[in-house]
């Protein structure tokens, strides 16, 4: 993946097809020019997660047309404004989020056009490779407090070690709540750990049901956020407090094998419920979703949240990226830097 520079154009990665790392080529392009409500972003980070590598698969249920540029995170410099862009200025540090464009992806790059409203101020606080984390913290903060069920006051999140799962974590932390993580490893288990996770269960040495019931005092928690599902998933049920929530954002492991109605009869007693929670449902609702990006960003700002240590390479270096996003064993963001 190497091409050479020149002064009047910009690297980016970019599929022609869909498939494993390998279809992933670095190509240039003229460098883009803003229209008149746009601004071109020069990117210092980039963000690699797992909707990057569904695109790469042809399987994203928002998938941008081919030839696709993956990327839904970018934190960089506004390098020049469009006619009628008042509110912004050349060297202002910014956030790109595609939940804020007119589709997904378009990240992997060493430059973009995007308009001007849907770009996020960055503090100085807050570096251009921790802010391609904020998606998550966003994310985070649409598990607990935008789902549509009432806001819990204790809750159970899986894979803590995960960029969502430290995200739920430390966010739960700010803002008083009991947060409980389950992890697979003792290595995951450090990890979370140092990235201030409170309360973790070890699933290989620990049962997650004693020790969720040891630290509610016999009541469960209100609130079990699941991203595998699968066979098994029902069982989460057991550890709701009354009128609690079991919530899928993903399903890595497959759909349930359970009656889930019937588990649900099982503990009507409870009132339990089970909902299926994405992102997307805020695609048309951008005040709300941009007020948790905006807090994120406070937070982090403030040092409440903080990022775990990222993996770093280059641009060039994104099939190794995705190499590594598809082993699911690194621990911490991947991010590319661009290779000015």
């Amino acid at each position: 993946m190497t091409q050479s520079p020149t002064p009047d154009s910009i690297a980016l990665v970019q599929l022609a097809r869909t498939g494993g790392p390998e279809v992933l080529e670095l190509v240039r392009r003229p460098l883009p020019q803003p229209a008149a409500h746009e601004v071109r972003v020069r990117a210092e980070a980039i963000g690699v997660g797992k909707p990057d590598a569904l695109i790469r698969k042809g399987s994203y249920a928002w998938m941008p047309p081919l030839p696709a540029v993956p990327g839904n995170e970018m934190a960089g410099c506004v390098e020049a404004l469009g006619s009628a862009v008042t509110h912004l200025r050349l060297g202002q540090r910014v956030l790109v989020s595609a939940r804020e464009l007119p589709q997904r992806g378009g990240c992997y790059a060493e430059a973009i056009c995007v308009p001007a409203h849907a770009l996020y101020v960055l503090p100085d606080a807050v570096s251009s490779v921790d802010a391609v984390s904020l998606g998550n913290y966003q994310l985070a903060g649409a598990l607990l407090y935008a789902s549509g069920i009432q806001r819990p006051s204790s809750l159970l999140i899986h894979g803590a070690a995960g960029g969502v799962g430290t995200a739920v974590l430390q966010l739960a932390a700010a803002d008083g709540l009991l947060a409980i993580g389950t992890v697979s490893s003792d290595d995951k288990y450090a990890y979370a750990q140092a990235a201030g996770a409170r309360h973790l269960i070890h699933r290989g040495h620990q049962s997650v049901q004693a020790e969720v019931m040891a630290l509610t005092a016999g009541r469960g928690v209100d609130l079990v956020l699941n991203h595998v599902a699968g066979p098994g998933f029902g069982a989460q049920l057991d550890m709701l407090a009354p009128l609690g929530n079991l919530l899928s954002y993903n399903a890595l492991g497959g759909l349930p094998s359970e009656n889930l109605l019937g588990e649900l009869r099982r503990l009507l007693g409870k009132s339990l419920g089970v909902r299926c929670y994405s992102i997307h449902t805020l695609d048309q609702a951008p005040e709300q979703r941009r007020a948790l990006m905006e807090r994120a960003i406070e937070l982090m700002a403030s040092g409440a949240l903080r990022p775990a240590p990222p993996t770093l390479l280059s641009l060039q270096e994104a099939q190794q990226a995705h190499t590594l996003l598809d082993a699911g064993q690194t621990l911490g963001k991947l991010v590319l830097l661009p290779q000015r």
